[in-house]
C-alpha cells in the first residue's frame, strides 16, 4: 500500500484570556495562536488492521505507542488503520501542541474536518487542523482565521512540564487573575507559576540573558521571545532553545 509523508507543525499561543467556565467545568478562552515552521514529520502506511506507532528523532523518548496516543485516537475516530512512523522534532510537555499537531495532521490526511468532534480529542487539535494564524475561542473549537503575519520567535523550553488541568484549577483557586500585559497577555501565567515555581526562576534567567521580557505560552512550560536571540542557548544551560518562524 502507498505511504504518505506529511508534516505536523507546532503551534504557539501568543495571547490567552480566560473568559468563562462552562457548566461541565471546561474553561472558555479567547486566544491568538500561530502555526510555527517547527514541525514533526509523519509517514503513514495503510494496513489491513490495527495501528502500529514508532517514534524517532530528538524528542522521541517516553512517548506512548498504545491506544492512548493521540495519533491512535485520531485514527480510531476516522476508522482508519495504519503503520505510523513519526520523526519527533517538537519538544513534548512545553505547550507547543506536539501530540495535538500529530493528531491533527492525521485527521487532515484522512479528509476529516469536523472541528467540534476533533476538539473532544484535544482542545488544540481544531487549530492545528486549520493552521495559520487565528483567534481561537470556546474550548478551542471556534477558529477565526486572521491575516497571516510572519514573525520570528525564540522558544525556551525548560526541563520541566506543567499540568494544564492543574493550572486551570489554580486559576480558579486564585479567583481568576487577569494578566496586566498590554501585549501578549496570558491570564494563566500567575497560576502556572504557582503550580510550578521553577517557571519563575526560568523567567528571570531568560530576562537576564536576553534583556527582554519573555511570555509564557499558554499554560507552559515554554517561554517565548519575539525575534531571534542568537547565542541565548549558551546562557540557558538545561533548556531547549529553538529559533523559529510563525505565520
Amino acid at each position: 500500500m502507498t505511504s504518505s509523508t506529511i508534516i505536523a507543525p507546532a503551534k504557539l499561543t501568543l495571547s490567552l484570556r480566560v473568559v468563562g467556565v462552562r457548566e461541565d467545568g471546561y474553561h472558555l478562552i479567547d486566544a491568538e495562536m500561530t502555526t510555527l515552521d517547527l514541525h514533526d514529520e509523519i509517514t503513514l502506511t495503510p494496513v489491513e488492521a490495527g495501528v502500529e506507532l514508532s517514534f524517532r528523532g530528538p524528542f522521541s523518548h517516553d512517548i506512548p505507542t498504545d491506544s492512548t496516543n493521540l495519533i491512535s485516537r485520531a485514527l480510531a475516530l476516522v476508522g482508519r488503520t495504519a503503520r505510523v512512523s513519526v520523526v519527533k522534532n517538537i519538544p513534548p510537555g512545553g505547550g507547543l501542541a506536539g501530540g495535538s499537531a500529530d493528531a491533527a495532521a492525521v485527521l487532515r490526511w484522512a479528509g476529516f474536518d469536523d472541528l467540534s468532534a476533533a476538539s473532544r480529542l484535544g482542545a488544540d487539535i481544531p487549530f492545528c487542523m486549520v493552521r495559520g494564524r487565528a483567534r481561537v475561542r470556546g474550548i478551542g473549537e471556534w477558529i477565526e482565521p486572521l491575516e497571516e503575519e510572519h514573525a520570528e520567535y525564540t522558544l525556551v523550553i525548560p526541563p520541566l512540564s506543567v499540568s494544564t488541568p492543574a493550572v486551570y484549577q489554580m486559576w480558579d483557586r486564585l479567583g481568576g487573575p487577569r494578566s496586566a500585559r498590554h501585549s501578549n497577555p496570558n491570564d494563566l501565567e500567575a497560576a502556572a507559576v504557582m503550580v510550578e515555581p521553577e517557571l519563575a526562576r526560568w523567567r528571570e534567567r531568560i530576562r537576564d540573558a536576553s534583556g527582554a521580557d519573555p511570555v509564557l505560552a499558554g499554560s507552559g512550560a515554554t517561554w517565548f521571545l519575539k525575534g531571534r536571540h542568537h547565542g541565548l542557548a549558551r546562557h540557558l544551560s538545561g533548556a531547549t532553545v529553538i529559533e523559529t518562524t510563525g505565520c
